[in-house]
C-alpha cells in the first residue's frame, strides 16, 4: 500500500509539475523565495497592529519566531530521518519532469509548506475576528508551496504533510498564545 501511495505521489507530481512552461519559470523562482513575500507580511502585520497595538504585535512576532523555528527544525529532523529524494534527484521522475531548480537535501516533508501553513494558521486564528475575508490568507501557503512542485523540488505528498504538520502546530501555538495572553493579561 505504501508503494502505491508513493507511485501515486510521483504521478501527481509529474502532472502538476508538467503544467508549467518555460516563460513562467522566473516568476515561480521569485514566488519560492521567502524574502519576496516581505510586502505581504508587512501588510498583514500592519492590519494586526491596527487592531491589537504594538505590544501585542511584538508578542505575536515572538510566537511566530518560535513557531517557525520549531517547524523548521522538526522538518529537518524528518528529512534527515526519512531521506526521501527530491523529485529533481529521483531517477523515476527527473527524466520526465520539468526540473527548474535542484537541491541536494532531502524532500520529506516540505519546510516551505510547514512554515507557511503554521504561520498562516496562527495569524488567521488571531486576525479572523477583526476582518471578514481573512481566509484569503491561505492563498499564501497554497501559492508558496506549489512553487516547490513547479520547480521540481517537492512531491505533492511532501507538501500535504507539511500543510498538516504546519496547520496542527499553528493551531497549537495559537492555543498557547491565548492561554498565556489570558494568564498574563495581554489579550483583552
Amino acid at each position: 500500500m505504501l508503494e502505491q501511495l508513493v507511485n501515486l505521489d510521483k504521478e501527481l507530481f509529474v502532472f502538476l509539475n508538467g503544467l508549467g512552461a518555460t516563460p513562467f519559470d522566473a516568476f515561480w523562482q521569485i514566488i519560492t523565495k521567502q524574502i519576496n513575500w516581505a510586502p505581504f507580511f508587512i501588510a498583514v502585520f500592519y492590519l494586526l497592529q491596527r487592531k491589537i497595538g504594538w505590544k501585542n504585535l511584538g508578542i505575536i512576532i515572538l510566537f511566530l519566531a518560535v513557531l517557525i523555528t520549531f517547524t523548521d527544525q522538526i522538518t529537518n529532523l524528518f528529512k534527515n530521518t526519512f531521506e526521501r529524494l527530491r523529485p529533481c534527484n529521483d531517477i523515476d521522475v527527473n527524466q520526465i519532469a520539468r526540473i527548474v531548480e535542484e537541491r541536494s537535501s532531502f524532500s520529506f516533508f516540505s519546510g516551505h509548506a510547514a512554515n507557511s501553513m503554521a504561520s498562516t494558521m496562527f495569524v488567521f486564528l488571531i486576525i479572523r475576528k477583526f476582518y471578514k475575508h481573512t481566509y484569503l490568507l491561505f492563498l499564501f501557503p497554497l501559492i508558496f508551496a506549489y512553487s516547490r512542485i513547479y520547480l521540481g523540488l517537492h512531491f505533492p505528498g511532501d507538501i500535504l504533510t507539511g500543510y498538516l504538520f504546519g496547520g496542527t502546530f499553528g493551531f497549537m501555538f495559537y492555543k498557547s498564545y491565548m492561554f498565556f495572553g489570558k494568564k498574563y493579561n495581554f489579550i483583552k
